[in-house]
């Protein structure tokens, strides 16, 4: 069953729809990836998912139940977002940082239960050793780990009393150089197997394939193609989509298809 869905939702600005009868589930223990050309609703999608923007047409559920009728402050303890940029100038440290993302549990969490929540988070993210580091002085992958390990804090612990939390990553892996992209999915991958529901937008579908369960393809605001990397990856849909011609290899490791332009 998909923790949170959305069905038949459209988005209308300027007389143009931005996003044009969209339905997308997200299901816990996967990664749902979400792709398309600049200007296909994938960002727009993503705030709609997370309570955000409101559709003008459509409806988002969580649990089977309407996400617009769960309060802010308790939809903020069941699902984070780490959006494209996350801009800090003050000389926060990487641990007051992360403790940021505990403020939804005011007056339902203690000390200690936030401590061992940022604990878990910079555990899980390998930030320990940077706890008191001013977070200015980071570099630009250190800052997106911290940013992550945020949103872990916040949805600390990850499943509580059958509920499944959500994590929605908007173009997470921009401006991150290969390796950071690679370490950043492969943490989004740990997470799913810890039962969260992870969407993630992203740009390259090499990516998509090598971490997705499912990718949902996006164009002109609508759904080109949905399923799994190997059914919805071809190069017919993809060249079409993105208006280039691309050929496909199989990967001998994982058996999903890898891209490339001709």
């Amino acid at each position: 069953m998909d923790v949170i869905r959305a069905e038949n939702l459209s988005v209308i600005r300027g007389g143009r729809h931005l996003l044009d009868r969209v339905s997308l589930g997200m299901a816990a223990g996967e990664v749902t990836v979400i792709l398309g050309p600049n200007g296909a609703g994938k960002s727009t999608l993503l705030r709609c998912l997370s309570g955000t923007l409101v559709p003008d047409d459509g409806h988002v559920w969580l649990d089977g139940a309407p996400m617009a009728g769960v309060p802010g402050a308790v939809l903020a303890t069941r699902r984070a977002v780490l959006g494209q940029e996350s801009r800090l100038g003050f000389a926060f440290s990487v641990i007051e940082v992360i403790g940021l993302g505990r403020i939804p549990h005011t007056g339902r969490s203690d000390r200690a239960q936030n401590l061992r929540a940022i604990e878990a988070a910079m555990r899980a993210t390998g930030l320990l050793h940077l706890a008191e580091r001013d977070f200015t002085t980071l570099s630009g992958g250190e800052k997106q780990r911290v940013h992550l390990a945020r949103t872990l804090a916040q949805l600390w612990p990850f499943s509580r009393d059958g509920a499944s939390k959500i994590l929605l990553l908007d173009e997470p892996t921009n401006n991150l150089d290969l390796a950071h992209q690679h370490r950043l999915l492969k943490h989004a991958r740990a997470l799913a197997a810890q039962g969260l529901a992870i969407g993630a937008v992203l740009h390259d579908p090499n990516l998509a394939s090598g971490y997705a369960d499912r990718v949902t393809v996006l164009n002109n605001g609508m759904i080109a193609a949905s399923g799994t990397p190997a059914h919805v990856l071809t190069p017919e849909l993809l060249s079409e989509v993105y208006g280039i011609t691309l050929q496909t290899i199989g990967h001998a490791a994982r058996g999903t298809p890898l891209l490339f332009a001709r």
